[in-house]
């Protein structure tokens, strides 16, 4: 299985790593990886395979049957055994960081204020979508919630992950904000992400370290996707430090 660098340390830029196996596509599994496999709303990191003086450009990342495939420009790679070294686009990476984090402002938010479920959500770097179990939403509303995420941007929380055993987590309320439980039965610890004093969730994402990081959020975007169903689209500006 390949080691999940990401995962406790959303700052990491490279890495080595050894080749585990090549597709028969040319994909490239290694035992261990700071590119996130994308998931949960978040795109798939990019950036390049250092080997042999030579850049190949790791252009997706793959998961399939719990193993993560790197999806590189180039069929004249690396081989079984063979290191290489990761680079993280991390423009890019960082982007995605300081937008997932603001889709858990978002959440426990309108969580906290309002106790309305996830029922859906996706995102690109700085702009993201969720949707909620409203059954009215108004500009009014919209202003408010405006208001209140960017106080808790403002606020410095600190964000805090832990691993912890499957029972253990499930005894923790509220910790599956969607409407549906998107955990696998297989999985026997889960990953939390808890903004400090606001939003504690399961997610498997990346995710900066305080919400200060964040930058400005503005609701650019609200609609009706439902009766009891409604969007919320959320860009996010510079950052206030």
């Amino acid at each position: 299985m390949t080691e999940l660098l990401y995962l406790s340390d959303s700052y990491l830029r490279e890495f080595d790593a050894s080749v585990l196996e090549v597709s028969e596509q040319g994909h490239l599994r290694l035992d261990r990886t700071a590119f996130y496999p994308g998931g949960g709303g978040q795109p798939f990191d990019c950036g390049t395979l250092d080997y042999a003086h030579n850049k190949y450009d790791v252009v997706g990342v793959i998961r399939q049957d719990n193993l993560i495939w790197h999806v590189v420009d180039g069929l004249d790679g690396p081989g079984v055994g063979q290191t290489v070294k990761g680079v993280i686009d991390w423009e890019l990476r960082y982007k995605l960081m300081r937008t997932h984090t603001a889709m858990h402002i978002l959440c426990g938010v309108v969580w906290r204020d309002y106790g309305a479920s996830v029922t859906g959500g996706n995102m690109s770097p700085l702009r993201g979508r969720m949707d909620f179990e409203f059954v009215n939403m108004r500009a009014e509303l919209v202003q408010e919630i405006e208001e209140k995420i960017n106080i808790e941007v403002n606020a410095f929380r600190d964000i805090a992950v832990e691993i912890v055993p499957r029972e253990e987590a499930f005894q923790i309320p509220d910790l599956i904000r969607t409407k549906i439980n998107l955990l696998p039965k297989g999985i026997k610890e889960v990953r939390t992400v808890e903004i400090i004093g606001l939003d504690l969730q399961a997610d498997g994402g990346t995710h900066v370290s305080n919400t200060s990081e964040v930058g400005v959020m503005k609701v650019v975007d609200y609609k009706s996707k439902g009766r009891i169903n409604k969007r919320i689209v959320v860009e996010i500006g510079v950052r206030n430090n």
